[in-house]
């Protein structure tokens, strides 16, 4: 089977704190949702027609979070997922960090997403281990990731000097378990 063409999406972390310390926003996504339903993740979407990241990101932390980017320039580039070759729905989503803008206020649309909440990425990755909230393998790898920064400053400081390479995970099935790996992890290239 021909696996399908990736979607071009984007995706906002939108991170708190300055340079005293690191928060970032997770929304629920609608457990009705077709995909990804009830999971925790940056808010995010695929790009309509000829929309471009940027704005595509802009617009969707709008429309799941309530909150409006001023400057979709500002956007700093953090990380690009594509969605494994063996999923029927696939993305190619460009995380991006962007600073909470003063005054905003985060808030879930009741549609696609139904709850908002903020994180230190070490307090999502315990609610995700305790089972208290549902997160998938790209919100995991991206709060682990931002785990390592003391603030929300420093994280965004340090994406501005990094080159985002696309990161593809692969399902592999080996003695009957079925798993994903991520590149440079045993297994990917079997």
């Amino acid at each position: 089977m021909t696996p399908a063409t990736p979607r071009p999406a984007a995706t906002v972390i939108l991170l708190r704190g300055g340079d005293d310390r690191i928060e970032l926003l997770l929304v629920r996504r609608n457990p009705a949702a077709r995909f990804m339903g009830g999971a925790w993740v940056f808010p995010g979407g695929a790009l309509d027609g000829d929309e471009d990241a940027r704005a595509a990101a802009v617009r969707e932390v709008a429309e799941e979070a309530g909150v409006a980017l001023p400057d979709p320039s500002a956007l700093v580039p953090f990380s690009r997922w594509i969605t494994p070759e063996a999923v029927r729905i696939r993305f190619d989503t460009l995380f991006f960090l962007a600073p909470m803008p003063e005054g905003a206020e985060a808030r879930p649309d009741g549609g696609e997403t139904v709850d908002a909440r903020w994180f230190t990425p070490g307090n999502a990755l315990a609610a995700g281990e305790a089972g208290e909230i549902e997160l998938v393998l790209p919100t995991i790898k991206t709060l682990e990731a931002l785990a390592a920064f003391p603030t929300a400053d420093a994280a965004i400081a340090e994406a501005r000097t990094r080159d985002v390479e696309a990161i593809l995970p692969r399902v592999v099935s080996a003695e009957g378990e079925v798993r994903v790996v991520l590149p440079g992890e045993p297994g990917y290239h079997d």
